[in-house]
């Protein structure tokens, strides 16, 4: 028991860093999840069938080959043009590679979500002196976060756990310290390591569980 706590008290300080991650990821998937959500609802075939294209090979790759592609292709293909970005963070490769993961995923929660707002109220919106922008900004917008919030919950659940794999290409966060950790006792101890890893993990996951929960039931009572 003495060896798990101070495992949970070695292992806190390096929760930052998967908070780091997985949240910088889900920030800017939703940012490029949206704008593949947008091309695939526009008229122009081209544009439908990149997102499309991109989405399908996003969802039929497992995330550890997003993070070793990130990792090991993107200097290559910088080097080609004769840019050096071997000296960039570890930490960096691993948001890109789950921000890839995550557009594609949200761009298939975005899509559906924007449909299910009734097409007439963008149209009462209009006529009420409103513009284009001003309607979806505060009329169509709400709505479709109400309706995929839930979703957006468990996007962010996801990237808290897959993040964990980044400790492979050599990112020192709750999953790495605990492989330092139990390689150094050699293994004696690895029930209680990892046991602390869950745990850290499963109250992280809970506490961002609850906040999206309320956060839905607080938008549920402003739009209702």
């Amino acid at each position: 028991m003495e060896f798990f706590l101070t495992t949970v008290l070695k292992l806190l300080p390096f929760l930052r860093v998967t908070i780091l991650i997985a949240f910088t990821s889900m920030a800017l998937g939703l940012i490029f999840g949206t704008l593949l959500a947008a091309m695939k609802l526009c008229r122009i075939k081209i544009f439908k069938t990149i997102a499309n294209l991109f989405t399908t090979f996003i969802r039929c790759t497992p995330v550890i080959v997003l993070i070793f592609l990130a990792y090991y292709g993107l200097p290559v293909l910088f080097g080609l043009a004769g840019i050096d970005i071997n000296g960039v963070s570890k930490i960096v490769f691993s948001i890109i590679a789950l921000t890839m993961y995550a557009s594609g995923t949200l761009s298939e929660i975005i899509r559906p979500a924007y449909l299910s707002v009734d097409k007439g109220q963008m149209e009462a919106a209009l006529m009420s002196a409103l513009t284009p922008a001003q309607a979806i900004r505060l009329i169509i917008l709400p709505q479709v976060v109400y309706v995929a919030l839930p979703n957006f919950g468990n996007m962010i659940i996801a990237l808290i756990q897959e993040s964990s794999l980044a400790y492979l290409i050599g990112v020192v966060d709750v999953m790495g310290q605990a492989k330092i950790i139990d390689n150094m006792s050699y293994g004696a101890h690895i029930i209680e390591v990892y046991f602390a890893v869950s745990l850290l993990y499963w109250l992280l996951s809970l506490v961002t569980g609850k906040c999206v929960d309320l956060l839905s039931g607080k938008m549920g009572r402003v739009l209702g």
